[in-house]
């Protein structure tokens, strides 16, 4: 049982690993519609999608006897609230694999889709839907947290039902390696959300911001960049801020029961009554920071969750971006990152979701800071030298972001021109 915080340090620095087993897992969500009407996919055609990914290998993952995911060896996929998909990859040394993997998954999904009907879109917001347009699935906890997110975040369901996320996983081979990468990936949220915006289409007109995912999720329970996080924040910081943090929800067998009212801490203690005093276990720890849904967040490993889901061409930028700087280039990274203000990160990741490269930031606009980071994360990626069959190295996969630099136009820019032209919906899909 979890009741001494010396226990939450030690689950974190379970996490550490050597750097030879440092490993990369990415996430990405997808929007998924019906071609003939342009209406988000129903649990219905859900059913069927996986129905046919079972095909592939894919063994399905059921609640009450109802499909609500799919895995296959270390892979998940997993069902958003509003029925977008997750692809959670496997754990992999390199960004050849990694992309590998993503292409094999969109290869499979290409094939089922296509019999379905169904259209993909690969955006950081839904650019046609009106929230209540959205159909959900009978997912248990996504019940609950309909009822009790949108108390702490105006925005709360727009996050759950309207956005799409790329996700980047990354180790730790020490407390003082973890302290350094948490600064830098928290440093650099505004720069992150301006690069990788991908979100400027909401209900089919301009939303007049680059990244409205950002905007959202900025104002969404349990969200946001907690200044603290640009300390120096080592495990038992991030310790007392979980056991300080609200409780989502708690999982009783095949219950969930609301943790509305309570923090970690009264779990620890043995204070809530709904579930007759029980103390939590590591599986109680471990929903309780999966539903910590800051900008980056810590498990047994970091999580960064700043980045607008992309289409597949740009997919593997982000995770090589990251990579390159905080496998291949950190110290360097730490100290140009170190002297930073922390209000005037907090203040560039207010105005990055509508202003994208001309926010200020020390003095800079994040388009300057984009291209000296992306120069970092080259130098990082050629240091580690992993090549492919091609005997070329990762930076390949940083091609995508010095075409976004050198003409200074995101994926949130594109999407502005192509629906503008006759704002004809299939331009937001997926080709």
């Amino acid at each position: 049982m979890i009741i001494k915080k010396e226990q939450i340090i030690e689950y974190f620095k379970s996490g550490i690993k050597n750097k030879k087993e440092f490993k990369i897992g990415i996430e990405h969500e997808k929007f998924l519609f019906d071609s003939q009407n342009n209406k988000r996919i129903d649990y219905q055609k859900i059913k069927k999608m996986f129905s046919a990914l079972l095909e592939f290998g894919w063994n399905p993952v059921l609640e009450n006897n109802n499909i609500i995911g799919l895995n296959k060896g270390g892979k998940n996929i997993t069902l958003e609230p509003g029925n977008q998909i997750e692809l959670s990859g496997d754990k992999l040394t390199n960004i050849h694999e990694a992309c590998a993997e993503s292409y094999d998954y969109l290869f499979e999904l290409k094939q089922v889709t296509k019999k379905l009907n169904i259209k993909i879109v690969s955006a950081g917001f839904d650019p046609i839907s009106k929230l209540d347009e959205i159909p959900n699935n009978p997912k248990k906890r996504y019940k609950l947290m309909t009822n009790d997110m949108p108390l702490g975040g105006e925005l709360s369901l727009d996050m759950m039902y309207r956005t799409c996320g790329t996700q980047l996983n990354l180790d730790y081979c020490s407390e003082e390696d973890f302290k350094k990468k948490f600064k830098i990936v928290n440093s650099l949220v505004p720069i992150s959300i301006a690069l990788f915006a991908n979100s400027s289409i909401v209900e089919k007109k301009k939303s007049n911001y680059l990244s409205y995912r950002s905007k959202v999720w900025q104002n969404t329970s349990r969200g946001g960049l907690p200044k603290l996080f640009l300390e120096n924040f080592d495990f038992e910081k991030y310790a007392d801020f979980v056991i300080n943090f609200p409780v989502l929800f708690i999982q009783q067998k095949e219950n969930y029961f609301s943790g509305r009212g309570y923090n970690f801490s009264d779990f620890m203690s043995g204070n809530i009554k709904e579930i007759n005093n029980r103390l939590p276990d590591e599986n109680d720890l471990s929903t309780h920071l999966s539903t910590i849904f800051t900008e980056n967040r810590l498990k047994k490993y970091i999580e960064l969750r700043s980045m607008d889901t992309c289409g597949w061409d740009c997919l593997c930028a982000g995770p090589a971006f990251n990579v390159g700087m905080l496998y291949g280039n950190l110290d360097e990274v730490y100290e140009l990152i170190s002297s930073w203000d922390k209000d005037k990160i907090i203040n560039a990741y207010l105005e990055a979701p509508q202003k994208g490269f001309n926010t200020q930031l020390m003095g800079k606009d994040l388009l300057y800071w984009s291209s000296v980071l992306l120069n970092l994360s080259k130098k990082g990626l050629e240091k580690r030298d992993i090549v492919n069959k091609s005997e070329k190295n990762e930076t390949i996969f940083l091609n995508h972001l010095q075409k976004v630099i050198d003409n200074k136009t995101t994926n949130a820019h594109h999407m502005i021109i192509k629906f503008s032209k006759d704002e004809d919906l299939t331009e937001l899909y997926d080709k």
